[in-house]
């Protein structure tokens, strides 16, 4: 059985990049010479393993498909392995695709066909780099029917997007549109929670649920708007994906926060100090134990990781007894030879010996 099938959503017309998008769609913009926007997901499902993928084209395609031809068809003996255009071809009546949720509906047959056990429905016009593994463990983790690749923003910028609310676990309990007064992230006040629009779903759930939405005359048939928040009223275990954890092992300068790995040493040590804004700095042994005082601002009552290379971590679990002002315990495993990596306080932790 296929684990993971992409689907791009790569229809998008891309008005507000006009005159760019005036002769094509907006992921087949060029991007850095040679590149087109859309190359940035299709390299992040080929680099994170999944080699199975279908295109979902619309408006102005010939542009999309030319490139796709010419740049990401590359012969294969494994029936398995493909980057394949798929024009809409108004399948199920005289309309184009109706919104999201809708072009997969009319695109089933392929995913009936091929039989994965995830589906991962990505956007095709972010600029990113993401290794969709780590989203795909952090899935099976959590046990979720679906999984939303989320990025925190400023609380006064969230208006302007789709936002989450979520609990302490980042199981997703609502959404609103562009709302007027978004809710943040419990434990970051000054952050909302927005949508990347990347999905991952088990198959069945996926099936069952656009199948279900298609019939109702008053569904946009969308999946942020109707099928992900219909999901949630029935109860289903829909997460939120911290963006901010994932990792690449390449990163460069000038990266994302994402990407950073703030400390690596080869040889075991008996005792390191980090320093964080602006004193009281937590100590880490070799035991695994450690404190993070109250003046650690930075520090969020959330799970941080020990990361090795490879991509390999363990959880390391945060604790606040008493409320953010209170100092706080964490624990975990010996520390040899390992990549310290937080999200929680990127900018602000500096090594100390």
């Amino acid at each position: 059985m296929m684990e993971v099938l992409g689907i791009v959503m790569a229809g998008g017309r891309g008005e507000r990049l006009h005159p760019l998008t005036k002769d094509r769609a907006k992921p087949a913009v060029p991007f850095g010479g040679k590149y087109r926007i859309i190359d940035f997901v299709l390299s992040n499902f080929i680099n994170s393993g999944i080699s199975s993928i279908y295109v979902l084209t619309q408006f102005k395609a010939q542009s999309l498909v030319e490139h796709l031809q010419e740049g990401w068809q590359v012969p294969s003996v494994l029936r398995n392995q493909f980057v394949i255009a798929v024009p809409a071809q108004m399948r199920t009546g005289a309309d184009w695709y109706k919104g999201t949720a809708d072009a997969v509906y009319q695109n089933l047959h392929l995913v009936k066909r091929a039989h994965p056990k995830f589906v991962a429905v990505f956007g095709a016009d972010h600029i990113y780099r993401m290794n969709i593994r780590q989203m795909v463990e952090y899935h099976l983790r959590k046990e979720a029917g679906v999984t939303v690749a989320a990025l925190p923003v400023a609380l006064e910028e969230a208006p302007q997007y789709g936002v989450m609310e979520v609990d302490d676990d980042w199981r997703i309990l609502g959404f609103e549109e562009k709302p007027g007064e978004p809710k943040s992230i419990p434990a970051e006040p000054d952050q909302a929670l927005v949508s990347m629009g990347n999905y991952l779903f088990d198959t069945e759930l996926l099936l069952r649920a656009v199948e279900e939405d298609t019939p109702d005359a008053q569904s946009t048939h969308d999946f942020g708007r109707d099928i992900l928040p219909r999901l949630v009223r029935e109860g289903r275990k829909i997460y939120a994906y911290d963006f901010r954890t994932n990792r690449i092992q390449t990163a460069m300068k000038g990266e994302e926060q994402s990407y950073w790995e703030m400390w690596e040493r080869s040889k075991p040590t008996t005792r390191r100090t980090w320093t964080c804004a602006p004193s009281t700095p937590p100590s880490i042994s070799t035991t695994g134990t450690g404190r993070f005082g109250p003046s650690a601002t930075e520090i969020r009552p959330r799970s941080l990781s020990l990361m090795r290379r490879g991509g390999e971590g363990w959880p390391l679990t945060l604790s606040w007894p008493k409320g953010p002002s209170s100092a706080g315990a964490w624990s975990g495993p010996r520390l040899s030879g390992v990549t310290f990596a937080s999200t929680a306080f990127a900018r602000s932790i500096a090594r100390s010996s």
